[in-house]
């Protein structure tokens, strides 16, 4: 999986070289709060998308036996709490949206690769049990299309950001 970064790199590294010569703490809170903002309304819809995947399942083959499932953590809530923002304004400026894989139980650090796999595969043991496997899938791609969506408004919004500040800086 890939993370978003959203970075006209010379040009937000030329700024933040202007901001520290301007010697502005201040200035440099307010360009990360704003670069931050524009890259909320992609984290919030990330995780809603994460919320409603649909995965499906194969159907039960005769004579197997189903039961409840013996965790009650629920996966889509638990990986779309792992998503996380974060603004860089030193050396390699810019935002960036990614999964906090070190937030995810052991069991589920790989899921959202293999959720967001071209074929939208997921295989996995059945409650456990390495003798017997499941196959489920669900949308391919959500990560990638989901950034896709939001990219024009975020570069247009961080293109408005770097705009602003550097005229407050000359």
């Amino acid at each position: 999986m890939r993370s978003v970064q959203i970075t006209g790199t010379g040009q937000l590294i030329e700024l933040s070289r202007r901001l520290k010569a301007a010697g502005g703490p201040r200035l440099k809170a307010n360009f990360a709060r704003r670069i931050r903002r524009a890259g909320e309304p992609l984290k919030t819809d990330m995780q809603a998308t994460i919320r409603g995947l649909p995965i499906r399942a194969e159907p039960r083959k005769a004579g197997k036996r189903g039961g409840p499932s013996p965790t009650t953590r629920p996966l889509r809530a638990t990986i779309a709490g792992a998503v996380r923002i974060s603004v860089r304004t030193g050396g390699n400026p810019g935002a960036r949206i990614w999964i906090d894989r070190s937030a995810l139980p052991p069991d589920l650090k790989k899921m959202p690769s293999a959720m967001n796999s071209a074929n939208g595969r997921i295989r996995h043991p059945v409650f456990g049990n390495r003798k017997r496997w499941a196959n489920q899938w669900t949308t391919p791609l959500w990560w990638d299309t989901t950034v896709t969506k939001h990219q024009p408004r975020m570069r247009a919004e961080v293109e408005r950001v770097l705009r602003d500040v550097r005229n407050q800086i000359t």
